[in-house]
């Protein structure tokens, strides 16, 4: 009997170290540090999708990490491309798994967490705070009956229960302030695929009791919610902070040389004032029906949009972005140039379209559409339906003759002239040095070719988010 024991418990031995070998050589195997990112070109991304992390209002990209992200994308000249957690337990994970090469996440510095991670140099400074409800009619009562219907010290917890995600750094504070008050504080655990603001709503909607969550996060709910009261703190100041693999050092360095920097400006100050400290801009958002969180709607013409997307073929929201980029939505844009409407359209385009109001938001989607049907008419020859629409769309900003300039010119240069990625939108770049505008193969001359190339790009980066954000 001792024998079989012994055996056994090599066994189990032996069995752990494989599994820890396993785990060990599957970390060791993600090496993907900055030099293999700027070949790659990318900077792979892992954010939340949350109230003040990244989502979409009023057909626009917006969010605390989103603006932060643009920024770091810029200053590293680095294509950012966004992935959103489905279960923000699990982002570790991701990220040590390879899938991605940073989390843009609020995560806050723990012990624990620096086992399995490197963290930036910190964000912010928060405490993590309860959130509460105050009494149903907490306006008719006193300050003092108010305070007598809430918890005013974290020691009334004990034998209360807080809700929380369970793989979340409020879940360990709740552990160690049981044994900091020595009393048992009930913790409910919660699915990972919520957002810190989602719990909030649940203590608003009586779904949950309390909650924990960081201060700027609660304040600014709060701020919406004014039921809610957010004034007791659980934990003292923390840091905040974005992490990336321990085997990324080169990412690390140069990440924290580019938040040295931004530090010293005002942007990076004026970034967080506007989603933590600006009440009132945080509370028209989460009013409005064009505020992802909301509703899945990127803007009031959406219907129509839909409507000539199918007519054309193409996603939805691939319209919206091109419609976002030619008026931001405002039917009575104008630019410099004469063009009108949600679509920009000129004069004589609109004349030749039948389009008598250009300010009028379906005469002008009905006209625009229908020209960029036309538009992509003109390349039938090109068999892929996504470059074909690429092609369109330059069109519709600098005009089908001057795209058809940089066909020929990608002809001449040994390039494909049916494929305008790495192709022919290399010549519409061309076509603003004189060297190429005058060349015998080009009929109309100059062109604004960064504008064209960055139009296209845009739209399309756009509709990648669009893509992550609306069903």
């Amino acid at each position: 009997m001792t024998k079989r024991i012994g055996i056994l418990i090599i066994c189990c031995l032996c069995l752990s170290a494989c599994q820890t070998k396993k785990s060990d050589l599957n970390e060791a195997a993600v090496s993907r540090d900055f030099e293999e990112i700027v070949a790659d070109g990318k900077l792979k991304v892992l954010i939340a999708y949350s109230a003040t992390s990244y989502f979409l209002y009023r057909g626009q990209t917006m969010g605390y990490e989103y603006d932060l992200l643009q920024r770091l994308a810029k200053q590293l000249n680095l294509e950012l491309e966004l992935k959103v957690s489905r279960n923000l337990d699990e982002m570790l994970d991701e990220l040590k798994n390879g899938s991605v090469d940073l989390v843009a996440h609020g995560l806050a510095i723990t012990q624990e967490r620096k086992k399995e991670v490197a963290f930036i140099d910190y964000l912010y400074l928060t405490k993590q705070v309860l959130v509460q409800r105050k009494p149903d009619n907490w306006r008719k009562l006193t300050i003092d009956n108010i305070k007598e219907a809430m918890i005013q010290d974290p020691i009334e917890l004990i034998g209360d229960t807080v809700s929380v995600r369970k793989n979340s750094s409020y879940f360990k504070r709740l552990l160690n302030l049981s044994k900091e008050i020595g009393g048992n504080i009930i913790i409910d655990s919660l699915k990972g695929a919520l957002s810190t603001d989602e719990i909030i709503k649940l203590v608003v909607d009586k779904k949950i009791k309390y909650t924990v969550a960081d201060g700027n996060l609660a304040k600014i709910n709060a701020s919406h919610y004014p039921i809610l009261d957010v004034s007791i703190p659980v934990s003292f100041s923390q840091r905040i902070s974005w992490a990336v693999r321990k085997n990324s050092p080169e990412l690390l360095e140069a990440i924290n040389k580019w938040i040295k920097k931004e530090k010293k400006g005002s942007d990076y100050y004026v970034i967080y004032n506007k989603y933590f400290e600006n009440k009132r801009s945080f509370n028209r958002r989460a009013k409005s029906e064009f505020y992802s969180l909301n509703n899945q709607q990127i803007s009031a013409y959406d219907e129509q949009i839909k409507e000539h997307a199918k007519e054309l073929g193409w996603d939805w929201r691939l319209l919206a972005s091109l419609v976002y980029q030619e008026s931001q939505f405002q039917p009575n844009d104008s630019s410099w140039a004469g063009a009108k409407g949600l679509m920009q359209m000129m004069p004589s385009t609109a004349k030749e379209l039948g389009v008598k109001d250009r300010e009028n938001p379906e005469e002008s989607l009905r006209g625009g559409a229908a020209y960029l049907e036309q538009l992509s008419g003109n390349f039938e020859m090109v068999k892929d339906s996504v470059q074909r629409i690429k092609f369109a769309m330059a069109s519709y900003n600098c005009g089908y003759q001057h795209v058809k300039d940089a066909q020929n010119l990608a002809e001449l240069n040994g390039l494909d002239k049916y494929t305008w990625d790495a192709n022919v939108d290399k010549m519409i770049l061309a076509l603003s040095n004189p060297q190429h505008y005058n060349n015998e193969v080009v009929q109309y001359g100059y062109v604004r070719g960064t504008e064209t190339y960055d139009y296209v790009t845009e739209i399309f980066n756009r509709y990648n988010l669009y893509s992550t954000l609306v069903n």
